[in-house]
């Protein structure tokens, strides 16, 4: 049986769909944009500003799930333009030190909000 996900750490879907949804050993987050959660907006301008909250919100909800980035098997990451590509990894690899997950990078025309990028991770527990 699967379990939702809910943490007032990251924002609340803006749409028919759960922060994330555990099941069995499998923890799947759900795309994470740069929304901060204690006021709904989103308040980054820069792809780096933009990264670290993103990445924020989904530790935020691994946290609520009982893991941290360290358990992430899989990310996909979706930015507005490559040209954002370099700038991006430089954050990324400041949250993923130890373990290095599989990951896809692609670039999305339009993202919700108008943001710069999104991040959605699968874990095991």
């Amino acid at each position: 049986m699967n379990s939702t996900i809910v943490t007032k750490e990251a924002p609340a879907a803006i749409g028919p769909y759960s922060q994330g949804i555990i099941a069995g050993d499998l923890v799947f987050v759900s795309g994470q944009i740069p929304v901060n959660p204690e006021t709904g907006n989103v308040e980054a301008n820069t792809i780096k500003e933009q990264a670290r909250q993103s990445l924020e919100n989904v530790s935020a909800v691994l946290k609520e799930a009982g893991l941290t980035l360290k358990d992430v098997v899989k990310t996909t990451c979706f930015i507005s333009s490559m040209e954002d590509f370099a700038e991006f990894n430089e954050v990324y690899s400041e949250y993923f030190t130890d373990v290095t997950p599989a990951r896809s990078c692609i670039a999305a025309k339009e993202l919700p909000k108008k943001v710069l990028c999104e991040v959605e991770v699968i874990a095991r527990k």
